[in-house]
């Protein structure tokens, strides 16, 4: 037939290897067919009897054509609602070259320091301006939301309390409802109170252990609360503050006044609203909580060489390490967006932000001068960006002829608020003066905004005004110029190796290609500028584009619907171990609180289940790595009368598709559990199986894995969850939209669709895949793996594999028997980077090996490159096993070695500088060099230093 009518697939795009190299790979694996693969390594009693029902695929084209009249849809109205979302300037020179660009958004968490030193310095900026801002001594790298943050500074101040027996958490009533919304749920499994009532003296009685300020207050008063925080000290109560960054440039930093903790969002420091995320989120606190603060530090240190240098410190992977014993389950941070932030900070400077700052504050004085000639009354007398004006019986005609002017407010019990923010300009009040005129029927020529621009008084009081100093680092007062900035962020991506240079193959992350056209979308304003609290009528858009993922992510689950609001994996787990509660609980059984979970499973799935109030008892797995099923029908039998649940991944974290999947179900169900599947192997699938169709009632989704969303460094992730029919109706709800039924847990994130903007990335993917074309890359997916797996099975042992001898879509090279000539799992990790990869995930699940990943998205090239680089580096190993190298002085221990290494005058190891820099020759057209050579770890935690040292600093320590 003519190939006329013949149209490219995105799926030939998105998939590596081209079908001459599938047939070689097959070949190579003695096998005629993809499908005779895959039957072998999937069990046929898991296998779908159908395809995907799921719409054709578009092309890429067709995709942008239909996005677009999506995003038509959404009405992007100037936004004045506040309640911690505010429009902002993206600086151009940060949206092109870090939000659009893959050197930045397609990097892993930099838990291989040596070739992450660009984001480790980004990030360390971001903790440097958080810290300076609030007034604190330490901050981390971010997390997930401001609302979440709060609830982890619950948990942190509760787990460190001196008084064991308090557990009232005083909540001021003046704080925004999403927030209070997610600490009442988070606060259920732990038996802690939430008291909402003033922040008064007298209210701090014996049974509170902490209290948490708004500062700004939700409606945007500003007070003084030195006295209130010395009382609570005083009865040994800690202080959180929920801080509004921007505003910290002109106002007292809570740190100065005497907070323990200061948590918020950086939304404001130059990332689109996105109707409600992605945004990083700040956490900060004294020195003294250095060891309990949630999710990641970046901490200083220096290389092999003495050289400064970066890490992840004190808290890097805790949740496997500490499983059910964690300070949190947090995994999956909002890295991307703080690098965003903390290049916002250092393009505009100390000056810069205070300037911004000002002018909001101006902008807001003016206002409330205007509107108080025009007759209204202003309530909040002290203020640093949102007024509140008493309207009594004219909201619904204000509201009205607001909207016809394409102006969202604030409308709450006969008060109208106005949240101003950077993009706001004079124009924009003159218009909003016109529109408060028209409903006292005067005209808005009645007021002279020129004139009353000379007689605008403070509106901060003088015990709130900032005088200390803050982003004193030269970092943030050097690179103020477009030029000098675009070289600074081009100076950290050198420092970085991204998919933009290899496969990044680690187990059980699924760092595949996020496409061009997919990431498209992102950007656009009718996608970015919407509130996420913004009128229903103005977001259809982005209710099309959710209705229509929450249908074909059903489809592919086999679940009857999905919830959208948790914004990480780790985040999915405990929403869905919440619906479970919801669930026993509304049968009377809220007495389940016992948790089966194998001992092969994800760190987080423990520490989700402890933050859920649930007692953990771990499953035995058998020699191949699969669970004992005998000792599952045990411990559910012995837990039956309180088995809340089992938590399980599929295929298992040992890259095995296990047999009696459908069999474990079955036992929990019979014992009145639930089944929850983590979702972090989908990859492995899609189009193939399906969670509800093996018997699993809820399970979430990584759709910054299996379904594009780009890692970033360390995040935005989005890990929505699918239920099973019985399950719906507890899905969450949220104070501010609702979103679920009346037996909906609350909130567990901020927003109600969590970070909802990246969902049209995943949207695209599904959109120019299809149902055939998502199977294909699953099929893809393990035959990649298995490829992996048999040109690397004579150098590396594999630890398991499935019944026929195949592995899923991932596998694990045992390394642990290089230990008896002094090699370690880490010597080969940091040799990987000589050879130009980032190393497989290291030591788990299992101590002494590599978890190897490929994805569908690496061609054959690509996989027999790094193939060459291990088995490469597995003759050098032979050569320290033979005694032909010294044990200690050999290239692994040396490894990485970089430019000014090799290029040094000095030169008396035992190896050639060929071998150190150019052990294979393809390296030699394309080396990517680490930017420092091994970090020291045990330096970095003995002296923590966590914000921009000077150079002084850093030589004394």
């Amino acid at each position: 037939m003519s190939n006329v009518f013949y149209q490219e697939k995105f799926q030939d795009r998105h998939n590596g290897p081209r079908v001459e190299e599938i047939q070689e790979m097959l070949g190579y694996l003695g096998l005629q067919s993809l499908d005779q693969l895959i039957d072998q390594a999937v069990p046929s009693q898991i296998r779908l009897k159908k395809a995907l029902a799921l719409p054709t695929a578009l092309s890429e084209k067709s995709f942008l054509v239909k996005i677009q009249q999506i995003a038509d849809k959404n009405k992007v109205f100037k936004s004045y609602i506040g309640q911690g979302y505010y429009d902002v300037t993206v600086p151009a020179v940060i949206q092109r070259n870090v939000l659009e660009n893959p050197g930045w958004y397609t990097q892993y968490t930099p838990y291989q320091a040596e070739i992450a030193q660009g984001r480790l310095q980004a990030l360390l900026n971001f903790q440097t301006a958080v810290a300076d801002l609030t007034g604190l001594e330490i901050a981390n790298a971010s997390l997930l939301d401001e609302a979440t943050a709060a609830a982890e500074a619950m948990f942190m101040l509760y787990s460190a309390r001196k008084n064991k027996t308090a557990n009232v958490f005083l909540v001021t009533p003046n704080i925004y409802p999403q927030t209070l919304d997610v600490l009442q749920t988070r606060a259920v499994p732990f038996g802690v109170e939430i008291r909402v009532a003033d922040l008064e003296e007298e209210n701090l009685t014996e049974d509170i252990f902490a209290t948490l300020i708004q500062y700004p207050a939700a409606d945007g008063t500003i007070k003084d609360y030195t006295g209130f925080t010395a009382a609570a000290h005083e009865k040994n109560v800690t202080v959180c503050a929920i801080a509004d960054l921007m505003s910290l440039a002109l106002l007292t930093p809570p740190g100065e006044w005497g907070a323990d903790v200061v948590v918020g969002n950086s939304q404001r420091f130059g990332v689109p609203m996105g109707f409600g995320g992605p945004h990083a989120a700040f956490f900060a606190t004294k020195e003294a909580y250095k060891r309990n603060i949630p999710g990641r530090i970046i901490g200083v240190t220096s290389d092999a060489s003495g050289n400064y240098a970066l890490r992840m410190a004190l808290q890097t992977r805790e949740q496997h390490i500490r499983r059910d014993k964690a300070s949190s389950n947090i995994c999956t941070a909002q890295a991307l967006l703080a690098i965003m932030a903390s290049f916002y900070a250092v393009y505009h400077g100390p000056q810069g932000i205070k300037n911004i700052a000002k002018r909001i504050n101006d902008l807001t004085k003016l206002l409330d001068k205007a509107l108080q000639e025009l007759g209204y009354e202003q309530i909040n007398e002290a203020y640093f960006d949102t007024l509140r004006i008493a309207v009594g019986d004219h909201v619904g005609a204000l509201k009205s002829e607001a909207l016809n002017n394409e102006l969202n407010f604030f409308y709450h019990e006969g008060m109208v608020g106005i949240s101003l923010d950077e993009t706001t300009t004079f124009e924009d009040i003159e218009t909003i003066v016109r529109v408060f005129a028209k409903i006292k029927g005067k005209s808005w020529n009645d007021v002279d905004l020129r004139g009353l621009t000379e007689q605008l008084e403070s509106s901060i009081p003088s015990e709130a005004v900032r005088t200390s100093p803050y982003l004193t680092h030269p970092i943030f007062n050097s690179y103020h110029s477009e030029s000098e900035m675009l070289r600074y962020i081009k100076s950290l991506e050198a420092k970085d190796l991204s998919l933009c240079h290899s496969m990044i193959p680690l187990g059980s992350c699924t760092m595949k290609l996020n496409a061009t056209t997919e990431m498209l979308p992102l950007t656009w304003a009718r996608f970015g500028d919407l509130h996420p609290f913004a009128p229903v009528d103005q977001t259809s858009g982005y209710m099309q584009l959710i209705n229509e993922l929450n249908d074909w992510l059903s489809e592919i689950t086999g679940f009857a619907k999905m919830s959208f609001q948790p914004n990480s994996g780790a985040q999915g787990e405990y929403a869905g171990l919440m619906v479970i509660r919801a669930y026993h609980e509304s049968r009377s059984e809220g007495h389940r609180n016992v948790c089966l979970i194998p001992a092969s499973a994800h760190g987080t799935n423990p520490a989700s289940a402890s933050m859920a109030g649930l007692k953990v008892v771990v499953v035995k797995c058998d020699v191949y790595g699969n669970i004992d099923v005998v000792d599952l029908r045990t411990k559910a039998e012995e837990h039956a009368a309180n088995l809340n649940s089992l938590m399980v991944t599929y295929p298992s974290t040992h890259g095995v598709f296990e047999e009696s999947i459908i069999e474990i179900c079955e036992i929990i169900h019979q014992n009145g559990g639930q089944v929850y599947m983590d979702g972090a192997n989908m990859n492995a699938q899609v189009g193939l199986t399906s969670p509800g169709f093996i018997g699993a009632d809820v399970c979430h989704l990584n759709l910054h894995k299996t379904f594009c969303i780009p890692h970033g460094g360390g995040g935005p992730g989005m890990g929505p969850i699918g239920v099973a029919a019985h399950l719906v109706p507890f899905l969450p709800n949220h104070e501010v939209v609702e979103i679920s039924g009346e037996e909906g847990i609350s909130a567990v994130s901020a927003a109600p669709f969590g970070s909802a903007s990246i969902l049209t990335i995943s949207y695209a993917y599904i959109a120019m895949m299809g149902g055939e074309g998502l199977t294909d890359a699953t099929k893809t997916a393990i035959l990649n793996a298995n490829y992996i797996k048999a040109r690397l099975e004579n150098h590396y042992p594999v630890l398991y594999a499935g019944a026929n001898g195949r592995c899923a879509h991932e596998m694990i090279l045992d390394c642990r028997a290089f230990k008896s000539v002094g090699i370690e799992v880490s010597d080969i990790a940091k040799r990987l980077m000589d050879y130009g990869f980032h190393a497989p995930t290291v030591s788990f699940p299992v101590a002494g090996t590599l978890m190897v990943e490929p994805t569908e998205s690496e061609s054959k090239a690509e996989l027999d490159r790094f193939c060459d680089a291990l088995i490469a580096i597995r003759s050098e190993i032979a050569a320290v096993e033979t005694g032909e190298i010294d044990q200690k002085e050999n290239v692994l221990k040396h490894a990485p070695h970089t430019a000014e290494i090799v290029s040094a005058d000095e030169w008396n190891r035992p190896y050639s500088r060929q071998t150190a820099a150019y052990p294979l020759s393809y390296l030699k057209v394309n080396k990517f060099w680490p930017s420092v050579g091994r970090v020291n770890d045990s330096q970095g935690d003995r002296t923590l230093i966590c914000s921009c040292p000077s150079i002084e600093e850093y030589m004394e320590a």
